[in-house]
């Protein structure tokens, strides 16, 4: 348990950015999780349409340090490469 008072307030600080952070977290997975269910779904417009709305948040998570500049370059190509592959098919 912090005793000092600065650690009191940064024990404060930590636990609010937590909880901030998992807001924005859970947000960007359920952009994602659409996009995934478009594909799963066949429709090659939705898709897409849902994937432009998930690219810029996954970005700005990134320049905000919730995920990891290279997970979300990963998720990126892997969602792109799966709607190009509902195109062609």
């Amino acid at each position: 348990m912090a005793n000092s008072p600065q650690a009191k307030k940064r024990a404060r600080q930590n636990e609010k950015n937590r909880k901030h952070n998992a807001s924005l977290r859970s947000m960007t997975r359920t952009y994602v999780k659409k996009v995934q269910a478009k594909i799963e779904a066949g429709n090659y417009e939705e898709a897409q349409a849902a994937f432009q709305q998930a690219q810029p948040i996954m970005d700005s998570m990134v320049n905000k340090g919730i995920f990891a500049k290279n997970k979300v370059a990963r998720q990126k190509s892997r969602l792109s490469a799966k709607i190009k592959a509902l195109k062609s098919a």
